[in-house]
């Protein structure tokens, strides 16, 4: 089990609240550089050190549910606004998934079913897993992170780990959010994400709530959030209050908005659980989500590193709703 302790812990995450301050104040990008680097094999996303590639997993949604068997012409990306090439391109619902779930162990999860829902969150991603899936397993309280299960596609193994959980310990749910760009690219396929199951309370985070979703889009996978408890708001407690864990935060960072938010900018989706019943449902959505994803990649360039502007356009006719990341943090595109 590799596992990250608070001594470690706090240098990195001012190193990286540093990071995000600068990317959040550089300036504009640079033109994209010649000559163009080579293409990578159709399916094979991963990155180098010569030439990184940002993958864009994209969902397309119209009036009658997920829209299927489009095209790489149906699609054009931009990068801060200018159109760039894809020559990577993955559409086949059949295409294994790498999943990272990214568990809180903290005290507040161990009052009421939290724990008790948690498990049947993963048993349910586990019960519906395809053979060639892969899961990491990954928990976090008493500000410390760890990896309890490398990627594996072992379901004995996963599930010896889950029926070990106990809750204990602060919350540093930002703090763990800041690791996922570190956890979540080891994966092998390249439909990847995260699975992020929490309740929402923050009460010994070294990173503010801001600077934690500017790293995160370090990450090239999108967080999909399982928010258990009360529902959005405030997790049953006033705006500024101070509940069981500590103060709570006020209603505009609050724990919906916050989980909803971190969902949003990474292309993922957020699924608000308030009883066990209604676990079986979000997770079934996640997964048919992650299925239908279509995967647009393309390479960078050398070049100083900023935040980047990302979004997708579908040329079909009709309405359709198109989900996919915000932004990554790297060089122009190549």
């Amino acid at each position: 089990m590799r596992r990250y302790q608070p001594s470690r812990i706090r240098p990195r995450l001012l190193a990286l609240a540093a990071l995000a301050a600068a990317l959040v104040a550089s300036a504009a990008p640079q033109a994209p550089e010649e000559p163009r680097p080579p293409r990578a094999p159709v399916g094979q996303f991963e990155d180098s050190v010569a030439v990184p590639w940002v993958i864009v997993p994209v969902v397309v949604r119209g009036p009658q549910g997920y829209v299927r068997g489009l095209e790489r012409d149906d699609f054009r990306l931009f990068v801060d606004g200018e159109e760039v090439d894809f020559p990577d391109f993955e559409s086949d619902a059949r295409t294994p998934v790498s999943l990272v779930v990214l568990q809180d162990l903290s005290g507040s999860m161990a009052n009421g079913d939290k724990l008790y829902a948690s498990r049947r969150a993963l048993g349910q991603l586990l019960d519906r897993a395809q053979p060639l899936d892969e899961m990491a397993l990954a928990t976090f309280a008493g500000g410390a992170i760890n990896v309890e299960v490398p990627f594996t596609d072992s379901e004995e193994v996963l599930r010896e780990s889950m029926a070990l959980w106990e809750g204990y310990g602060t919350t540093a749910l930002h703090d763990a959010v800041a690791w996922i760009p570190e956890i979540g690219t080891e994966g092998r396929h390249p439909k990847r994400a995260v699975v992020l199951v929490s309740d929402g309370v923050d009460n010994a985070s070294v990173l503010e709530p801001e600077t934690a979703r500017a790293v995160v889009r370090e990450a090239r996978l999108p967080v999909y959030v399982v928010g258990l408890g009360r529902g959005p708001g405030t997790n049953g407690h006033p705006p500024n209050g101070t509940g069981p864990g500590g103060p709570q935060p006020a209603a505009a960072d609050s724990y919906g908005a916050l989980l909803r938010r971190l969902a949003l900018e990474t292309g993922g989706r957020y699924f608000p659980v308030r009883r066990p019943r209604e676990i079986a449902p979000a997770v079934t959505a996640l997964l048919d989500e992650l299925r239908q994803q279509y995967v647009l990649a393309f390479p960078t360039a050398p070049g100083p590193e900023a935040l980047r502007r990302v979004e997708v356009r579908v040329a079909i006719p009709g309405r359709v709703a198109v989900t996919h990341r915000r932004g990554y943090v790297g060089g122009p595109p190549a």
